[in-house]
């Protein structure tokens, strides 16, 4: 069972933003930028390119009003999505607002928010959903 199989199951705890019964989505403990998102999909695949293609369509859909939400709240050009997928053998996208394309720079330090910080981002999040 991957790490991400724990969170959706409340084994591990996040700051969920979304899920529906396909996808689970929360705020990335290890942030390129304040509102970086995870979305994962609740069945175990470990590469984005081999879930079915029913669920990579249903992937975006539920991924665009995050999308949306994270852009209206977070002051940015606009939101990336990128996967990488290189982490954790459980497929996943990350959204994140970016100013720039350096921004989706995997090899950058992260940055270290409070829960204080987390919650009130997730919350800011949610609200726009």
């Amino acid at each position: 069972m991957t790490i991400f199989s724990k969170i959706i199951k409340g084994e591990i705890p996040s700051y969920k933003i979304a899920e529906d019964e396909y996808f689970y989505a929360f705020l990335d403990i290890f942030p390129m930028m304040k509102g970086h998102t995870l979305i994962v999909p609740k069945v175990e695949v470990d590469k984005f390119f081999d879930v079915s293609d029913d669920l990579m369509q249903r992937w975006l859909v539920f991924a665009k009003p995050i999308a949306q939400a994270i852009e209206a709240v977070v002051p940015c050009n606009r939101v990336g999505m990128s996967v990488v997928g290189l982490e954790v053998p459980h497929a996943h996208m990350h959204l994140i607002p970016i100013n720039s394309a350096d921004d989706l720079n995997f090899t950058r330090p992260k940055l270290k928010l409070s829960p204080e910080e987390f919650k009130e981002i997730q919350a800011q999040i949610t609200a726009r959903l």
